[in-house]
């Protein structure tokens, strides 16, 4: 093989691999969006399911598992009726 046809077989074999990599990513592109708007009508379920946070006062968890893990800062907050910001 001479050159040039060396050179034009380098240059259709970078095409051909642009184009699929092109290709590619539009094929991803389509069915990623594709399947998030599937997945919405699960988030929606979820949503359902979990009750709604009602207005009020902050009541702690004082089970004896809860109460053993807890640091002393957190059991401060939980008494002053405050959400507990430290771990």
């Amino acid at each position: 093989m001479n050159g040039i046809r060396k050179g034009v077989l380098a240059a259709v074999a970078a095409g051909s691999l642009a184009v699929g990599a092109v290709g590619g990513a539009v094929l991803y592109a389509a069915t990623t969006i594709s399947a998030s708007a599937a997945s919405n009508s699960n988030a929606t379920l979820a949503a359902a399911a979990t009750p709604a946070p009602t207005a009020g006062k902050f009541v702690p968890n004082e089970t004896a598992a809860h109460e053993a893990g807890e640091s002393a800062a957190r059991e401060a907050q939980e008494n002053a009726g405050q959400v507990p910001t430290v771990p």
